[in-house]
């Protein structure tokens, strides 16, 4: 399903709901975060909801998509440090029930432990994704497996590119990241997914009605059964 909406803040409110929605009904719901620019509306809706008293994430889980290898997590560009400044610290989530892949083991058994603790939990109730201009989610670039779970991954040029803007220069941004597989997306109970401007309009038509193929890794989420597109008019113009 696709919902078209103006402005990035009316896209944030409706899809917040969801979530108030999931947590009334589930308090101890599994929640998949993400992170980059994208989100942060709606991440500053959750928080007022939660000031207001309208959600608690207080029995809540979360696990985020990704995160760089290299970093720690008080490094200022590191997913970790980025979590706890837009959401976790504002919320009355427990801290020690907010999970992300581990930045520094790049071991595939050990980042394999990571669906093993998303499946004891229950799995993810609601995984919100971006995407990216080449089609990635989370750090599944094309040619990722669809059948990949939690694992390294090196980033495309494209990539290091578009995440540059948040460093000093494009040699500090990490070349590698451990990310959730398209396995691990796909086995969502439900999936939110928001893309936003102008620059994601083709790619977001490719994803949406074109061929479903690992050269397009967004590509998959048409054979998911609750996937919900929310895109500014920019983002879904050319469908």
């Amino acid at each position: 399903m696709s919902i078209v909406i103006n402005t990035p803040e009316r896209i944030a409110q409706l899809a917040a709901q969801e979530y108030v929605a999931l947590l009334n009904k589930k308090p101890q719901a599994v929640l998949g975060f993400a992170t980059g620019s994208t989100p942060l509306a709606l991440y500053a809706e959750l928080v007022l909801l939660n000031r207001k008293g309208e959600l608690s994430f207080c029995e809540a889980t979360s696990y985020n998509l990704d995160e760089y290898i290299g970093i720690d997590g008080i490094h200022e560009q590191s997913y970790r440090f980025f979590m706890d400044r837009s959401l976790f610290n504002e919320i009355d989530i427990r801290m020690e029930k907010t999970f992300l892949p581990s930045s520094s083991i790049a071991d595939e058994a050990h980042l394999a432990e990571f669906d093993c603790e998303i499946e004891k939990a229950g799995g993810i109730d609601i995984q919100l994704l971006g995407i990216g201009r080449n089609g990635h989610i989370g750090f599944n670039e094309p040619g990722t497996p669809f059948a990949s779970s939690t694992h390294v991954a090196k980033l495309t040029e494209s990539t290091v590119q578009a995440n540059s803007r948040f460093f000093l220069s494009a040699d500090d941004v990490p070349r590698f990241a451990a990310t959730m597989g398209i396995k691990t997306v796909m086995h969502a109970h439900a999936i939110i997914l928001i893309a936003l401007g102008a620059e994601k309009a083709s790619i977001v038509k490719t994803a949406l009605h074109g061929p479903v193929t690992e050269a397009v890794p967004a590509s998959v989420l048409q054979l998911h059964p609750f996937v919900t597109w929310y895109l500014d008019y920019e983002a879904a113009a050319l469908l």
